[in-house]
């Protein structure tokens, strides 16, 4: 769903509330957390979609890196995972055997294990995870908690929503699609536990939203502004040349009608609007945006560095409202 729809629909459920949940649906963020008595906390999440890609194994491993992905952005680390899946009647064994087990590998790299799962008989092919997670209640990093002055970070490339929609019309290369498959199969393990071991004021991963779309939430929960440098955002090979060609998923003219229409965004007198389609196109496993102080960040920046892991400085919060792009 765009999230305009979606808002609309958890706006009007009346959901009782509980001491011990301490991330739910009051608050849009990436996955619930839950207390345990022990003193430590449970997240979780679920996130499934139809193939991106004609690979069936690649489709599963992409889907589960995509769901793990929640995870991270709170600050936790996956231990369990349960697929769930529909495939239609006729689609053959080992093409459903191959999506199970790229998920199933894809699960074990970050450390977790698919522990069973649920099907039904689809039309189309859906995969994806309900996963489960451990956090420090301490540690966890929301949409929210963003303060003026902080600097954004963003630790994977934009473009993968442009690149598959492009693929899917043949008009992608192959070396194009390749950058970006490589890009989504990346779990944003890696980038997680390093910026566990700093201060972090808030994060989220990019995803269905788009850039702006899941900033705008960190921005709202924070009751702060943001603004975007989009000539430091990083992209994806071919992502603005098949921006350009008119290429574009239609979660993405959902996304920019959804954040430009109530005025929410706005555009400074340099912003570069070849880079537009850039702010709201959904991405698939996409990045972590992580909101820290400027100090804090160029250690992170630092850290980053020594480990070969990619991050970007595309931003900073602000005082006020809305998201200021340039």
């Amino acid at each position: 769903m765009g999230p305009g729809a979606l808002s609309d629909v958890l706006s009007s459920l009346r959901l009782p509330a509980h001491p011990d949940l301490l991330i739910g649906l009051d608050v849009s963020d990436d996955a619930a957390v839950y207390r345990l008595p022990d003193g430590s906390a449970l997240v979780q999440t679920v996130d499934f979609f139809p193939p991106i890609v004609d690979d069936p194994y690649t489709f599963g491993a992409i889907a589960a890196a995509n769901a793990l992905s929640d995870v991270y952005a709170m600050g936790g680390r996956p231990i369990l995972a349960l697929a769930v899946a529909g495939f239609p009647e006729d689609l053959p064994s080992e093409v459903i055997r191959a999506i199970l087990q790229g998920g199933a590998d894809k699960v074990a790299e970050a450390g977790a294990v698919v522990a069973g799962g649920h099907t039904v008989v689809d039309k189309e092919p859906k995969y994806g995870l309900c996963v489960t997670g451990l956090v420090d209640p301490a540690r966890v990093t929301p949409k929210a908690n963003a303060q003026p002055g902080d600097v954004l970070l963003l630790t994977k490339a934009l473009g993968t929503g442009l690149i598959t929609t492009a693929a899917k019309q043949e008009r992608a290369s192959a070396e194009h699609l390749a950058a970006a498959v490589a890009s989504m199969l990346m779990l944003n393990r890696r980038a997680a536990e390093i910026a566990a071991r700093f201060v972090v004021h808030s994060a989220t991963d990019i995803t269905g939203f788009g850039l702006l779309g899941h900033a705008a939430e960190i921005a709202r929960n924070s009751t702060v502004g943001l603004h975007i440098e989009s000539r430091a955002l990083p992209v994806l090979p071919g992502a603005l040349e098949y921006a350009a060609a008119g290429i574009a998923p239609g979660g993405l003219h959902r996304n920019r009608a959804y954040l430009e229409t109530n005025g929410y965004t706005r555009y400074a007198a340099t912003f570069d609007q070849a880079r537009k389609p850039l702010l709201f196109d959904p991405q698939t496993s996409g990045g972590l945006l992580i909101v820290l102080t400027p100090d804090e960040a160029a250690r992170l920046e630092a850290a980053f560095a020594e480990t070969d892991q990619a991050c970007w400085r595309i931003g900073a919060v602000t005082q006020g409202a809305g998201i200021v792009v340039s």
